[in-house]
């Protein structure tokens, strides 16, 4: 049976030798590939480094590049150390996927209080590590704290994702804090101008836009000059601050509650 090699930088010798342990003694396997060409494939923990130095050193001294490397995120007291280990691999070996393996992106607990400021600050700052992990290299999260406890089968669910050609992979207890980040985030962007209204043109060019319409093929259901639909698109950009692409004005458009999905009317292909 081929075999999908992983390895572990944890600074914390238990987490190391039971998740190896754990990994290698019950002979783990997944089904790897697509529908037409799957297989099942075993999952070996070949080694383990309790940090990111130890283990660049072994690559560079011949220690061939695992398919996957599990990376903690905090490392001696550095919350995000992890970070600067995702950025090196991904960069001298951007065919490993990178799992980060941490209890640092689980939802915080609200104690009664979800509207306290701390709490707030922590779910927008975890938020923005993940989004840095990702931008860096990372493809999946998976929490030490998962429902049930630490399970090596919390590992494979992410390993066996990503063989199924998926790019990302997060567990429950980290899609609730990015749940609670994503709204936290477009409820600020919405209170940031409260005054931005659509007229009836914008409106409905939004929504052309959102259906697939050209700027030629919305200049004609308007009755409008291209020119003057153009003109209105990059209005329409600088007024939402961003580039000046259909799909950003549509999608924050809606993040906004300028537009709703339910009045979206797609064209049939031709």
């Amino acid at each position: 049976m081929d075999t999908i090699r992983v390895m572990m930088v944890d600074d914390e010798p238990l987490i190391r030798k039971v998740v190896k342990m754990e990994m290698n003694s019950r002979a783990l396997s997944i089904e790897s590939g697509d529908v037409d060409g799957s297989v099942m494939r075993r999952v070996e923990m070949t080694e383990t480094f309790a940090d990111g130095p130890s283990l660049t050193a072994a690559l560079a001294g011949g220690t061939p590049p695992p398919d996957y490397l599990l990376v903690d995120m905090e490392f001696q007291g550095e919350p995000t150390g992890g970070l600067q280990i995702t950025r090196r691999i991904h960069e001298r070996y951007p065919e490993v996927r990178i799992i980060i393996f941490s209890g640092r992106f689980d939802n915080p607990p609200d104690d009664g209080n979800a509207a306290d400021p701390d709490r707030k600050q922590r779910v927008h700052d975890i938020g923005h590590v993940v989004m840095d992990a990702l931008a860096l290299g990372a493809s999946a999260f998976v929490s030490k704290n998962a429902t049930g406890g630490f399970s090596v089968e919390n590992i494979l669910r992410a390993v066996a994702c990503l063989e199924r050609g998926e790019r990302f992979y997060f567990n429950y207890p980290v899609m609730l804090t990015l749940k609670e980040a994503a709204e936290r985030y477009f409820a600020i962007a919405a209170s940031h101008d409260p005054a931005f209204a659509l007229t009836d043109t914008e409106r409905q060019l939004l929504l052309l836009e959102a259906a697939g319409c050209t700027a030629s093929e919305i200049s004609d259901r308007l009755g409008e000059t291209d020119k003057a639909i153009q003109e209105r698109q990059k209005d329409l950009s600088r007024r939402l601050g961003i580039v000046n692409k259909s799909a950003a004005r549509v999608a924050k458009a809606i993040s906004l509650g300028l537009v709703d999905t339910a009045d979206v009317r797609f064209l049939p292909r031709t």
